[in-house]
């Protein structure tokens, strides 16, 4: 979720849970075949009990229900089903838990733990008042093999959860590979109309102006009243033309879009609409003064937007924040972002987003940091003087 959050007030989401409601309905469609897995595990079940008491028989009846909710709560459902382990030779329940809870952790040293928990409560004997020194010998080769057996599903469902963090991250890269292209995109005809605009200004608004100046001449100078009013007619017509020259060199500079429509430059108004579209858990505290300037607007929405470009692409599951500030004497932006919570793949890239900045920064007499910070993230840090215009 997406949260947007002004100086010193509460956090207001702007965003729905998405993604939580991908997962809630995958779990739902999911329900049908855990039933079936719990409906197979209790038959496995009651081959293997005979003679038990009313607890025993509870315990195992409900290690198998749980596996109907083993997606949604995977080690409450392994824990269910240790007594099922030690109270017979059950196979589907601690196996389906074990990769259940394989395919949903990333702590090693719990899947380790809990794989010779269920080795160690299949292999004793029960009742445990049975259990005597002579069976200590087929008890430890009991164990060997089952531990042997618990790794299985514990190796599988980490190596499905790897190709999931795999798919993830190669949609991930496929998006910013897309998001580049198209600011390539946006950036050569950004350069091809700033070129166009140019030529317009320095070649044909010269020429039109020449036209004017000289059709001026001629109708301050020319005896003859038909040619004073062709001259009066030219000069007017070159005037109109220049100011829709002027006005089409205008629109051209600020255009960028890929539309014929004037696309008008990001300013701080803008950032909102940046932020929704990221993709990325961003919280927006602080703002700025009204009247800062339209370069400097510029700068700190450029600053953010090449931020969390990073973010999405260095950074994957990183909760990033934005924070918008003025002093006395500057203003300014910092976005800091968490560690990545997911596999980090190195991304193409034309390393130059952060230099761009800097020089931006310095061609406005202000200042840009970009580094790690001591947490494991990465944080920029972009400072004007309030008299940037």
């Amino acid at each position: 979720m997406i949260r947007v959050q002004a100086a010193g007030d509460d956090e207001v989401p702007v965003r729905g849970p998405v993604k939580a409601v991908a997962v809630r309905a995958s779990f739902l469609r999911a329900i049908p075949a855990d039933a079936l897995l719990a409906a197979l595990a209790a038959v496995d079940t009651g081959l293997q009990l005979d003679d038990y008491t009313p607890l025993e028989l509870a315990l195992s009846a409900a290690a198998c229900a749980a596996l109907v909710v083993r997606r949604r709560f995977p080690l409450a459902v392994f824990l269910l089903s240790l007594p099922a382990a030690l109270f017979s030779s059950v196979v589907v329940v601690p196996l389906a838990a074990l990769y259940t809870l394989a395919g949903r952790s990333r702590d090693r040293r719990l899947l380790v733990g809990c794989a010779i928990a269920s080795a160690l409560a299949s292999a004793l004997p029960w009742p445990l008042s049975e259990y005597t020194e002579d069976d200590r010998f087929w008890t430890f080769v009991d164990f060997v093999y089952l531990l042997a057996t618990a790794a299985a599903p514990v190796f599988l469902g980490q190596l499905v959860q790897a190709s999931r963090d795999a798919a993830d991250r190669l949609a991930e890269v496929e998006e910013a590979r897309e998001h580049e292209r198209l600011m390539h995109a946006q950036s050569v005809l950004a350069r091809e109309r700033a070129q166009l605009a140019r030529e317009m200004h320095d070649v044909v608004s010269h020429q039109v102006s020449l036209i004017a100046v000289r059709a001026g001449a001629l109708q301050v100078g020319a005896k003859d009243p038909e040619t004073r009013e062709a001259a009066q007619a030219i000069r007017g017509l070159s005037v109109t033309t220049l100011d829709e020259l002027r006005h089409m060199v205008a629109l051209l500079r600020a255009s960028g879009g890929r539309t014929p429509e004037p696309a008008a430059q990001p300013t701080l108004a803008d950032l909102r609409q940046l932020i929704d579209s990221s993709g990325i858990e961003v919280t927006l505290r602080g703002e700025l003064p009204s009247g800062i300037g339209a370069p400097a607007e510029r700068a700190v929405y450029r600053t953010v937007q090449e931020a969390l470009t990073n973010v999405r692409k260095h950074a994957p599951g990183a909760t990033t924040t934005v924070c918008l500030w003025h002093e006395h004497d500057g203003l300014g932006v910092t976005v800091v972002n968490t560690p990545p919570t997911r596999p980090v793949l190195e991304l193409p890239g034309s390393r130059v987003g952060l230099i761009g900045l800097g020089e931006r920064a310095e061609n406005l007499a202000g200042t840009f940091e970009a580094g790690p910070t001591p947490t494991g993230g990465y944080g920029v840090r972009l400072r004007l003087p309030t008299t940037t215009d």
